[in-house]
């Protein structure tokens, strides 16, 4: 089973630069996209009923923003949209779906910016998810199931997760707070950072660029789109790959494809 994660950076705007062609050149079974940005009525049929896929959306009810959404090769056993927490209903920012014993998510963290609401709700969403992470893993296990949580995370948990950590040590997205938070999840509800755990010594590989000035022909870049999984299915993770452009121009997105191949 092959699992590839993205953000599309408003996936109208994906469609038009390459996210097309990428779909239906790409081996992964189980596609999972974040800030999609959009409404069915405006995705063009080659995006929501793309040939050979499987597709579910689940925009934001605010217009424009958010987004996730979830494309596989067979149709899924069962769909649930959002995690329980009535502030974050409609939000947008998760969505889950069964493939017999897996089930895969698309996962949209906010994004903040320190000192502002945007921050403060980063704050209470992750809150809020932690504790939804450490429930599900017990149902999903206690089912003789996994989980795998994919997606923008939009936190670089250690300083080899960013090309320019000392900068950024005041930064939302790589705050003390943030990154511990990432070490509850890893450490304390005992999910494992797939590609970290198949590259551990290594810098990067970042996942995110900023449009702004070289960043992507300097590689500056974050490492934020993880493969967040129960040990079990984590433990059958074989090989990880970003799919990094070959030049700005060809860049479809922001971010890159986080893809992972798990043995059956």
């Amino acid at each position: 089973m092959s699992i590839a994660t993205v953000n599309v950076n408003g996936l109208r705007a994906a469609a038009k630069k390459g996210f097309v062609e990428w779909l239906a050149a790409t081996e992964a079974d189980v596609v999972c996209l974040q800030e999609t940005r959009a409404e069915v009525a405006q995705l063009p049929a080659e995006v929501v009923a793309p040939p050979g896929w499987h597709v579910v959306l689940a925009p934001a009810r605010a217009k424009g923003r958010a987004g996730v959404a979830v494309y596989s090769r067979v149709e899924p056993d069962a769909v649930r949209v959002g995690f329980g927490a009535e502030e974050f209903e409609g939000s947008g920012r998760y969505v889950e779906a069964d493939f017999g014993a897996v089930s895969v998510a698309s996962l949209y963290l906010p994004s903040g910016e320190v000192g502002t609401e945007r921050q403060d709700e980063k704050e209470r969403f992750m809150e809020a998810f932690y504790g939804f992470l450490v429930r599900r893993r017990a149902q999903v296990e206690a089912e003789g199931r996994e989980l795998v949580v994919c997606g923008d995370w939009n936190i670089a948990h250690r300083e080899v997760d960013l090309k320019n950590w000392k900068a950024n040590r005041k930064a939302s997205g790589f705050l003390p707070e943030e990154r511990a938070w990432m070490s509850r999840v890893f450490d304390e509800a005992g999910y494992v950072d797939v590609a970290r755990s198949l590259l551990p010594e290594a810098v990067g590989p970042y996942t995110w660029w900023s449009y702004r000035g070289r960043a992507f022909d300097n590689d500056a870049g974050w490492r934020i789109d993880y493969q967040v999984a129960t040990p079990g299915l984590a433990a059958r993770a074989k090989q990880t790959r970003v799919e990094r452009a070959d030049s700005h121009e060809q860049r479809w997105s922001d971010h890159a494809p986080v893809t992972v191949l798990y043995s059956d």
